[in-house]
């Protein structure tokens, strides 16, 4: 067996690709410490009943599990960092007001998620929680589009959705856990004839209104005038409608670059999310770029209700995707055993410049830096000159 061969969709991040995903994490965490939010850290590896709590059978699925040889328990190891936000501000902050959180850190996934081809992510994301009006879900929208500008990412295509109208479909109905996945599923993949027969057994209306749900997508205006005629009149329905019209209104002076739309039936998540839901897509990359939304319910399984929104994206894709060039510019110097030599080029690095001391014919090989100038004597004294 190879030795430097490593398991399947696992890749390592090379040194020119690692400079621009730090300088991009650098970046995106001081933006959003401009807005107020706090960084937190949580450890890789968490029980799995805590790990996994008030989340749905999708994260269970993608998350690898070990026995802790301490306790006797099982662990996880982390698919995803909001969950462990979320316990964060629940359990251990315990704050009444509005707590804005972010995080940055590696996520692994027991199977290679559809439209991907790694297993392994930099999770990057931020949370507000506290906050049960439409402002947050609007500060969450404005944060992550700042995000990809700051990632040179100018066109942005942002889908919402709102998990309150499949709610309100669906109360009269007593469906088991099983049922709702399965009609999540068909929802997602808009296959209409399966969609209609599994509605067979429902009254209906209630299939009528899941089958629109499959047409309900394009412009929001459109879509919002087409949503409040064929769906079912339903206090949650109303609501739905009424928060994503005043997102749509908000949201729409927020970037010259976005394009709005709305999706109805792009429930994914449908089980953890519990409120305004959106999904932002990019040139080049099918799949989107980051998803994000509301998500009440889950600090209430942590036994702390806490009204929470936000959104998460993987950093190595952004960075992958980001056309800034981060290659830093450097002096090359002697690699010699000169005490006056040694000084000018501690005082150099002092001042925030990049050398790099090579032997006599000696080259520089790194991706990640081109030598423009070099340290060379002059009149018994170094002096940086430009590199002929």
């Amino acid at each position: 067996m190879n030795r430097w061969l490593l398991p399947e969709d696992i890749a390592d991040v090379l040194p020119a690709e690692a400079r621009k995903v730090e300088t991009l994490r650098r970046a995106i965490l001081d933006l959003y410490q401009s807005y107020g939010y706090e960084l937190v850290a949580p450890p890789i590896l968490e029980f799995l009943d805590s790990l996994l709590t008030g989340t749905g059978s999708d994260l269970n699925l993608q998350t690898f599990k070990l026995v802790d040889q301490l306790s006797g328990r099982t662990l996880g190891l982390r698919a995803d960092m909001t969950p462990q936000v979320a316990r964060i501000d629940a359990h251990l902050l315990n704050r009444a007001g509005v707590t804005r959180l972010c995080y940055a850190g590696s996520v692994a996934h027991a199977r290679t998620p559809v439209g991907s081809s790694a297993r392994e992510e930099l999770q990057l994301g931020a949370e507000i929680y506290g906050c049960a009006t439409w402002e947050a879900d609007c500060e969450a929208i404005s944060l992550l589009l700042k995000t990809l500008e700051l990632a040179g990412l100018e066109k942005v295509y942002l889908d919402l959705s709102h998990a309150g109208i499949l709610t309100g479909i669906l109360s009269a109905q007593n469906l088991d856990k099983e049922s709702i996945e399965a009609l999540y599923d068909l929802l997602q993949s808009k296959d209409r004839p399966r969609l209609a027969q599994w509605a067979t057994c429902l009254p209906a209306k209630t299939a009528e209104a899941l089958m629109a749900l499959t047409e309900l997508n394009g412009p929001c205006d459109q879509v919002l005038a087409t949503a409040k005629k064929v769906l079912p009149k339903h206090a949650a329905i109303d609501q739905a409608l009424s928060d994503l019209e005043r997102l749509v209104a908000a949201a729409g002076n927020l970037s010259n670059g976005l394009e709005l739309s709305i999706d109805l039936s792009d429930l994914r998540g449908y089980q953890y999310h519990s409120g305004v839901m959106f999904a932002a897509y990019v040139d080049k990359l099918p799949q989107p770029i980051a998803r994000g939304g509301r998500y009440d319910h889950v600090g209430q399984a942590f036994g702390r209700p806490r009204p929470a929104t936000g959104f998460s994206l993987d950093l190595l894709t952004l960075a992958n995707l980001s056309p800034l060039n981060v290659r830093k510019f450097a002096i090359a110097a002697p690699w010699l055993d000169d005490a006056t030599l040694n000084a000018a080029i501690a005082q150099l690095r002092s001042k925030g410049e990049v050398v790099i001391q090579v032997l006599a014919g000696g080259a520089v090989e790194a991706a990640e830096y081109e030598c423009d100038r070099e340290l060379v004597k002059q009149d018994n004294a170094w002096e940086v000159v430009k590199k002929k």
